[in-house]
């Protein structure tokens, strides 16, 4: 199981606390220290949508160009979250073929009853 984020988002912080406290192992993947590829991205994508993985609220977004804000399609997604990670909402905490984005106690907590 791997947590993909950033360390210093208070929500991945979070996150990897929830799980450290549940004594659930996994690996931590940083964004900006360790890259992603088109292809990781692209797999998340298919199975969540790229709408829930892509942060429209973010600093990130609002630092794009208008053109970059425009026209967005599943593949301009997926290449703009490559090239600027944050732009993925964060934690993605990937096991196996599931994925669960964000971070909620609760859902935690439930996915891994």
């Amino acid at each position: 199981m791997t947590l993909y984020g950033i360390k210093n988002c208070d929500t991945v912080r979070k996150a990897r606390k929830w799980l450290e406290a549940e004594k659930i192992d996994y690996t931590f993947h940083d964004f900006r220290d360790d890259g992603l590829t088109s292809d990781t991205v692209n797999q998340w994508a298919n199975i969540v949508g790229w709408e829930t993985l892509f942060n429209k609220r973010s600093t990130s977004f609002r630092g794009l160009t208008d053109a970059e804000k425009s026209d967005i399609t599943q593949d301009k997604a997926i290449a703009l979250m490559v090239q600027h990670p944050t732009l993925i909402k964060r934690p993605v905490l990937v096991n196996q073929d599931r994925i669960l984005v964000g971070f909620k106690a609760e859902q935690y907590q439930a996915w891994f009853a």
